[in-house]
Order: C-alpha cells, then structure tokens, then sequence
C-alpha cells in the first residue's frame, strides 16, 4: 500500500507520456519504399519507445522515418528522459522513506518469526539485560525475538554471533501488533520477557501478553510494589525484582554460605569455586544508601538478627530506622561511622562514582572488610572488577542469571529451596557428588523429558515394558562399567518432584529430569536416549546386530546353541 501511494503518480505520468507518444507516432504518416504513405502500429510504436527508453538504439523501424516523425521521436524522447527521472527520484525517495523502511523491516521480521519451528522467547528490551539473557539463550540453543525502540540496539543485534538465529525489530514492544508480529500468537511461543527501561511499559507488556495470549509465560523485571500487586492476580506472570533477589541471595550466604556457592556455581558467576564458600560477617555492618536495594537489604538484614548502620543523604527519624547517619557517605563520615571496626559495608547507590569512592575508603580504613557494591551501568564492568570487591550486585546480570535459570531449568529453583530446608549437611553431599562427577570443568544445566520427540529409543523400551533406571542412561555409551560427567538433581513426575535421586530410581514416560554437567554429557545422554542399540546395551550389557547379514549370523548362533542344548 505504501508503494502504491508514493509511486501512483509518477506511475500515471509514465503512462500519460508513453500513450500521447505512442498514439502520435502512430497517427503520424511515414513513407513506404515505394512512396505511399503508411502508418506505424501500435505495437511497433510501442517497441521503438521501449527500446529508446534503454538508450539502445536498433534504427527506425519499420520504414525510415520522415521528418515529421523525426521531430515526434525527439520531443517524445526529451519527455520521457524527465518523466522517468521524476519516477526513479520517487522511487529513491520511497527508499529513504521512514515509514517504508520500517513497514518493510516488519514484513520480513514477521516471515522470519512465521518460519521458526522451535520453542522461542520473546524479549522486550535490548539494553545489558537483554543482551545478556539473549547470549545465554544462545549458549544453550534456545531462540530468542527481540523488540527494541533504539535502532542502533537491533544493528548491534544483526553483529552478535549467536549460536541461533535471533531476529530483531525496531519498535515499541508495547504495541500489541509489534507483540504479535514477533510471534506472540505463535504456538512455539514460550514465554514474553518485559526487560525495557521503562517499568510502565513492562506493565504494559506483561498486561497486553496476557490478555493476547493467556497460555504464554510472562516475566516482567520491575522494582516497584504498586506493579507487583497489580500483577499478582494474573496468572502465569511472574515479577522480577533484581534487588529482592540480591537480597535473598545475601542472606543465603550469611545463613547457607554452602547452598549459596552452589547456586552461584549453578549460573556461573564470575570467580565462584564449588565447595569454597563465602565467609560473610553476621554482624557491624555499614549500609551506604537507602534506595530500593538499601531497603531489600536493610529488611532482609533484619530478619537475619543484623541491625546496621545506614549512611544516606535523604533518610529521615520517621522511617522507622533506629541506627542512621544523615549524610553523604564521603570519606569522613565512613571514618566516623567506625567503618575501621566494621565487619563489612554496602556500598548500595545509584552512582557508580560514589559507589567506587566508598570503595577506596574502605580499602583505606579497613582493607579486612567485607565489601559489597552495587555496579549500575555493565560498561563499568572493568573498573568494579579492578576494586576486588567481594560480592557485586549487577542489576543487569542478577536479572539476566534469574529469568535464565528460569527458562532453561524451571527446577532448579525448587531444589534450592529444598536444599534450604534440609540443611547445609544435605548441600555437602550433593557438592561432593558434583565435585567427584564435574571437577573443575564449567556447569551446564539441561532437562530431558522422556517423551517419543526427546527420548523416541527409551520411550519405546518403556512401553514394550522394560524396566529403566536413571543409572541405566547415565552410563557412557563406549565403556558402560563408567558414568558419564552428569549428576541428575530432579525428577519431575506428574507435578511430584524427586529431589536428588539416586541411580536406582526407576524412569517412567513423561519424566522430565534435570540434570547437572558438561555439554558433552548432554550431547551423549541425547544420543544414547534416540539410539535403541546404544541403549539397549547400556541395560543388558550386550551388543545387539545391527546389520541384516550380522543378524542372521546370529540367529544361527543361537539355532545352533538351541539343537545342541
């Protein structure tokens, strides 16, 4: 429709100059070889102006022209030249067009998206949480749609390397036809994540997406309480609070440091060794700032017994705070909040200069404190590594290593929470078994469902009535006496988790397992699952003949042994 309103009246002036110059040419009378007049055709008129329009030039055509024809063709000619520059001047200006480049980015944004046969997400907001979450989408295959306001964000997209095809499109990810466009109504859709700047527009998204589409999974990042309690109702929506979470997290090392270097080791934070946790002081802390981390972690301090001192510019004796200083946390007021004495301090504002300031007087005061800041912007990501800080609150990573967790191993979190309730002696175990399973080698997370698409060999054996236990598939393919480099966490049966069975837990169909430990690990457990004769020998412990000749072979085998027995 755009090109046809922009190109409808150079189109019509084309038309207008060819018809009045091939109308004249044919009304105008030439000269046949033997002098009588004669009249051109139309369609001879036609192909001399097609083929001039080209600058080619293949004569006068049928018979030579006369002068007045002559003058005909040249006045018609100059006509044309102007009206074809007038067309191609539109058609360069349709290209330039705003409105044309992006309805014809949607165009092929929406072919791309129609054509994806696998389980994707949608992400709404490409700045350094969508970035991350999409590079660890990627790390594990999975596809993501990406919807971003900032065209520079989607080039940037278009040059990542990706693992996966990840298309982009520039545009309000709150508009319901650009949520659509992306694939929202698409049935291998899996769940729409609100990550914008803007916690309105997340709002928004998480309302729209549930409203187009109740069956899809909606995560929206938001810090506010008032978008908490609107969302609450809704079902299959779930809120993201990067500072509620960093909260808990602290208090899971204060209480569980053991289950707390697990779940770190779990999303591969930076610098986490499995079985070295933390040793993080339960008490004389110093908090610097009281904004929307400050209070998730001054309330969640409080349940932990620890009642610390907190340094802020606009805190008031009204907010129920009983140990405060009113100020900026400069050097010396640190100094005269007893920082040298202190067991550890939070360097928690919105401004990574200040926050880095606190830093360098904490070095100086009191380098044996336990130091916890909180990195605003990723692009200051080398500087916050350089301070050797022992614990860093990155927005934008806590949120990203959440909603992944999330999507790629939904329960994970359930077996955090069991650990939480049985107890460190509990997390030791499971630590050694993956120490003894993984070593050193990089975690990976992966869930298997046994189902004819994931597992079509092991559903099979369980439907022809075979008994399959998880030690059964976790054995290697080649050398059957050993393991493979995995530990399974969680048996998901009907909605009944079994948290960290053992290897003599029988399998049934539809059960979904996740599993800790290398990709390759995963690469060989998937192949054994779709592979009848691997898996057949991992059960029996002898090999099946595979091909015609070798199976015949064999039964004369066993007619032999048969007659002689």
């Amino acid at each position: 429709m755009l090109v046809l309103r922009y190109m409808r009246r150079p189109i019509f002036v084309l038309i207008i100059v060819y018809a009045i110059g091939i109308t004249g040419m044919a009304l105008i009378p030439g000269t046949a070889a033997d002098g009588s007049p004669e009249y051109m055709s139309l369609f001879h008129a036609f192909y001399f102006f097609t083929y001039t329009a080209t600058t080619t030039g293949f004569g006068e055509i049928p018979s030579e022209f006369t002068d007045q024809q002559r003058l005909w063709a040249i006045l018609c000619l100059y006509i044309g030249v102007i009206a074809w520059l007038y067309a191609i001047g539109s058609i360069i200006h349709l290209i330039q067009n705003m409105h044309f480049v992006q309805a014809l980015s949607e165009y092929r944004f929406s072919r791309v998206v129609n054509r994806i046969t696998e389980p994707f997400f949608i992400i709404c907001g490409f700045g350094d949480t969508g970035s991350l979450l999409a590079r660890g989408l990627s790390d594990h295959r999975f596809t993501a749609v990406v919807i971003d306001r900032d065209p520079e964000r989607i080039k940037a997209l278009s040059l990542r390397d990706y693992n996966v095809t990840m298309p982009g499109l520039c545009g309000d990810p709150s508009e319901p036809r650009h949520l659509v466009d992306a694939g929202l109504k698409h049935p291998q859709c899996k769940a729409v994540i609100a990550l914008t700047s803007d916690e309105d527009v997340n709002l928004k998204i998480a309302v729209v997406s549930r409203f187009i589409n109740p069956k899809v999974q909606v995560i929206c990042r938001s810090t506010s309480t008032k978008h908490k309690e609107q969302l609450a109702p809704l079902d299959n929506v779930r809120i993201i609070n990067p500072f509620e979470i960093f909260a808990q997290l602290l208090s899971m090392a204060i209480i569980t440091p053991r289950l707390h270097n697990l779940n770190s080791w779990l999303v591969r934070a930076k610098g986490v060794r499995l079985g070295v946790p933390l040793d993080v002081p339960s008490n004389n802390w110093i908090l610097c700032g009281y904004g929307r981390m400050g209070q998730w972690l001054h309330k969640y301090m409080k349940l932990n017994s620890i009642n610390p001192l907190i340094i802020d510019p606009d805190i008031e004796s009204s907010s129920g705070i009983d140990r405060f200083i009113k100020g900026y946390a400069d050097h010396g007021t640190l100094s005269d909040a007893g920082l040298d004495t202190a067991a550890g301090i939070v360097a928690g504002t919105d401004n990574d200069s200040d926050n880095l300031n606190i830093l360098m007087s904490a070095q100086v005061l009191n380098p044996k404190a336990f130091t916890i800041v909180r990195q605003n912007h990723h692009a200051n990501q080398l500087a916050f590594d350089a301070a050797s800080v022992d614990l860093i609150l990155q927005s934008s990573l806590t949120t990203g290593r959440r909603i992944l967790k999330y999507l790629i191993s939904p329960h994970i979190q359930i077996l955090i929470d069991y650990l939480r309730e049985q107890g460190e002696q509990h997390t030791e175990k499971i630590v050694n078994r993956l120490s003894t399973s993984i070593g050193d080698q990089t975690p990976h997370l992966w869930s298997v469902t046994l189902d004819s698409k994931h597992a079509k060999s092991a559903t099979e054996l369980l439907n022809a009535g075979h008994i399959i236990n998880i030690g059964d598939i976790i054995r290697h393919p080649s050398r059957r006496c050993e393991s493979l480099s995995c530990v399974p966490l969680v048996v998901l049966r009907t909605n009944r988790p079994i948290m960290l069975p053992e290897n003599e837990i029988q399998l049934f169909n539809n059960d979904s397992i996740l599993f800790c430990g290398t990709e390759q690990s995963e690469q060989l457990l998937a192949s054994t699952l779709n592979n009848t004769y691997t898996l057949h020998y991992l059960l029996t412990g002898k090999e099946v003949a595979r091909g015609f000749i070798f199976q015949w072979l064999g039964q004369l085998a066993e007619d032999k042994k048969s007659s002689t027995a």
